[in-house]
């Protein structure tokens, strides 16, 4: 038997075909007479449909197929749901609503014949004003962009609040100190190396549909399916190989999918639609769009007392968001972040605009992202305002650990946390003080050099079902585990990996509750027909939840191998004790040292041995975690910047960052994941922006326009960590998949403006381009001007 293994550093069991390009993706399934699919999109972001023309696109000695809106309408599918119980339209019906919407789908012998037949279809618009602002989508003469909703009467999606209002306001009424700051959160693309696709293949004789699509959530696709397309949901198989990279832009059903599952049943053919990167960027789930107003009451000495929050939310022409049914604001009323407080209120307002659906859950918990920076942003405002140093006005508001576990003013439990320390780690590893005395003195030398300080909680792991569901389908994982009679074993899980490891982690989590290898332990996901239901990968619930399930099921087959090892060693299951050693995980009679290993349990589980009754034969068990709460991972980062006082040009020197997610079950897949997020954030902070002129044009719809971070923009990310275990979770991991993310921006943009103190800039919107940076330098910083009352 090869050497047990549990927690800590292996390599990837994934990069043996990753690496070697070996990897399965939704572009690399193709079947026998597959036909291709490819969307026409509206060039305008709102306009009237008047006709359709597909005759001359029909006439293509190749096309198989045109359908159009009035073609899915004849069937019942002209619109499907979102995630966020809104509607959407599948293919454009009475008008489109966003550039690059979808307005016909041709199916056709190969790819390029139906883009080619793109062009043969004629459609005439009636162009209408677009919204693009989410501020003037609420004026009283904004056109209505929702007109196929009853009764409408605006372009309101929802109002919602959270916190206690009237308390919040009599803090406010009495501090000695209050800093106001409007800010945008802007618009921004996961941007996946690997854009959406679907292969769709209903077989007529059985009535069995199969989609091969890269989601983050197979059995929430096949629910949805079976519901728009009203198929049975047992003949619907949907397979999610390998996906290059989700960040939460492959959550949701996009029209492209039905399009092709519609193609396949239309002309009894499997279908295959991939976008291309244009199509990815303009059409696809964008994230953030967040126009928020916060307020900080403080007093002379630095303690915060309350906060308060405006937040106008810009959904797009679609509300697809990914959130809780229950928080149609997600979770940013966690924005009281990692403070001590005695009050807060928060009010968020949701807007349909002409933009494409936003709101995606884009590497983060449910808009946990836009509320940390948000607060992380405000802290430096007040520390401004009272001339204090950012660093000592964090460690004096930070919760301290003996007062978890916390309930927060908008009534969430944070579960552990030791805040100080992660913070005082962070400002050792930078060399804090140090750092401010060499700001100092390049300061006089005219040279501008910035510190930029952030903290973080995040709430992750979606859950417990009776607080959490998306569409009624409430948020608890599944898990399979069967060990076979040579000692090998199988997990599968419901969860999705997008890169994260989960064929490690996973099967590092059953090794070390059984005491095997985990090369020993296959991982299985992405097929309905393999894996138990459960709702996929997002806002890093794979540990906090599946990795719970696995931690689960694993200790049921380790109390059946029990009652199994004291047959076979004729002793009562209590005498029995388990250990795990070099040779593997046993069970032995205590004060004996006779013993079965796992795998002499296995072989005899399937074997004539006799059981007591009751007993079953096997090692196998299946479970459904339903987490008794979200876990509360959380971090201290610093950033050092230089910037350029001739060009505005920004450069990251330094970043420190230290996370606590908990127990680490490998630190190798931890600290990959940190790289990533942190990548993410300094791309968000100084380049990432979706644009669009006043006529609703798309102004980022290639990599030429939309900028992403290389490794010519990013440091060496200096590592740290603490552990504070989860109470609550099985083995006390947190998760950290998307803390980065979360932690990074506010941070850089932070070091940032402390560069451009001299300048006596306060505030300016992210991206900090140099042109940005350089405006904010002369006096004109980019600003919201928000009118939120």
């Amino acid at each position: 038997m090869s050497t047990p293994m549990g927690f800590g550093r292996m390599h990837r069991k994934e990069d043996a075909r990753f690496i070697r390009g070996r990897g399965g993706y939704v572009d690399d399934v193709n079947l026998p007479g597959m036909l291709y699919g490819a969307i026409l999109r509206s060039p305008h972001a709102h306009a009237r449909i008047v006709t359709i023309d597909t005759s001359a696109a029909l006439a293509h000695p190749k096309v198989k197929a045109v359908i159009t809106g009035e073609t899915l309408a004849g069937l019942n599918l002209a619109w499907m749901p979102t995630l966020s119980a809104d509607t959407q339209a599948v293919l454009a019906t009475d008008k489109v609503r966003f550039q690059g919407q979808e307005v016909a789908f041709v199916v056709a012998e190969d790819r390029y014949s139906a883009r080619d037949a793109l062009e043969l279809i004629d459609v005439e618009y009636d162009a209408l004003d677009a919204v693009i602002d989410a501020r003037k989508s609420l004026d009283p003469d904004a056109p209505l962009i929702r007109d196929d909703h009853e009764g409408r009467a605006d372009n309101k999606i929802f109002d919602w609040e959270a916190g206690d209002k009237a308390t919040t306001d009599a803090v406010f009424a009495q501090a000695e100190v209050a800093v106001t700051q409007d800010m945008l959160y802007p618009r921004v693309h996961p941007a996946p190396l690997e854009t959406c696709g679907a292969v769709a293949d209903f077989d007529k004789v059985t009535g069995k549909l199969t989609v091969w699509c890269p989601t983050q959530a197979p059995h929430a696709h096949r629910t949805l399916y079976a519901l728009v397309a009203g198929l049975p949901e047992h003949k619907i198989r949907v397979i999610s190989p390998d996906i290059g990279g989700g960040f939460g832009n492959k959550v949701g059903i996009y029209p492209g999918y039905v399009c092709a599952i519609v193609g396949s049943i239309v002309t009894g053919k499997p279908v295959k639609w991939m976008e291309d990167r244009s199509e990815n960027l303009m059409s696809t789930s964008f994230a953030r769009d967040y126009h928020m107003r916060g307020e900080v009451a403080a007093t002379r000495d630095g303690k915060i007392q309350a906060i308060r929050v405006k937040v106008l939310a810009d959904h797009g022409a679609f509300n697809g968001t990914a959130q809780p049914t229950k928080f149609p604001a997600g979770f940013f009323h966690v924005f009281t972040g990692s403070y001590d407080l005695q009050a807060a209120h928060c009010e968020v307002t949701g807007v349909y605009t002409n933009k494409a659906p936003g709101g995606v859950a884009y590497a983060c918990s449910f808009r946990i992202t836009e509320a940390v920076y948000l607060v992380e942003r405000m802290i430096d405002v007040l520390a401004m305002e009272l001339g204090a140093d950012p660093a000592e006005l964090r460690m004096k508001n930070l919760l301290r650990s003996e007062q978890f576990p916390y309930t927060s003013p908008t009534g969430w439990e944070y579960d552990s946390g030791d805040y100080q320390k992660t913070l005082q780690l962070a400002m050792d590893m930078a060399g804090y003080d140090a750092l401010r005395r060499e700001q100092a003195e390049k300061r006089e030398r005219g040279e501008l050099m910035g510190i930029g300080i952030s903290f973080f909680t995040e709430a992750v792991g979606a859950g417990p079902r009776k607080h959490m569901d998306i569409l009624g389908l409430g948020m608890a994982d599944g898990a399979e585990l069967r060990v076979h009679p040579t000692g090998k074993a199988v997990l599968r899980v419901s969860c999705q990996s997008q890169g994260q490891g989960h064929e490690t982690t996973f099967a590092q989590i059953v090794a070390a509750e059984l005491g095997i290898s985990p090369d020993d332990v296959d991982v299985v996901h992405g097929d309905t027909d393999q894996t138990p239901f459960g709702l996929g990968t997002y806002g890093s619930r794979s540990t906090p939840v599946s990795g719970a399930a696995a931690a689960m099921v694993s200790r049921k087959v380790r109390e059946r191998a029990r009652q199994v090892a004291a047959a076979m060693l004729e002793a009562s299951p209590e005498d029995l004790e388990w250990a795990v050693n070099e040779s593997g995980g046993a069970w032995t009679v205590a004060g004996t040292g006779a013993g079965k290993t796992i795998q002499e349990i296995a072989l005899a589980a399937h074997s004539s041995l006799e059981l007591p009754d009751g007993v079953e034969g096997h090692l196998d068990a299946t479970c459904v975690y339903n987490p008794p709460n979200l876990t509360y991972p959380f971090g201290a980062y610093i950033c050092v910047v230089d910037v350029d006082p001739g060009t505005g040009q920004v450069k990251v020197r330094r970043f420190i960052a230290v996370d606590d997610c908990g127990v680490r079950i490998n630190p190798m897949i931890v600290e990959g994941q940190v790289h990533g997020g942190l990548a993410d954030g300094v791309g968000m902070a100084l380049m990432q922006l979706m644009a669009f002129d006043e006529d609703g044009n798309h102004l980022g719809a290639s990599f030429m326009d939309y900028l992403l971070p290389t490794a010519m923009e990013c440091p060496s990310w200096e590592l740290g960590e603490t552990v504070t275990p989860s109470p609550h979770h099985p083995i006390g991991a947190k998760g950290v998949g998307e803390s980065a993310t979360v932690g990074s921006p506010p941070a850089v943009v932070n070091a940032v403006l402390d560069a451009l103190r001299p300048f006596g800039v306060r505030h300016a919107d992210m991206p900090l381009t140099p042109a940005g940076v350089w405006r904010a330098m002369q006096g004109n910083p980019i600003r919201t001007d928000l009118a939120i009352s």
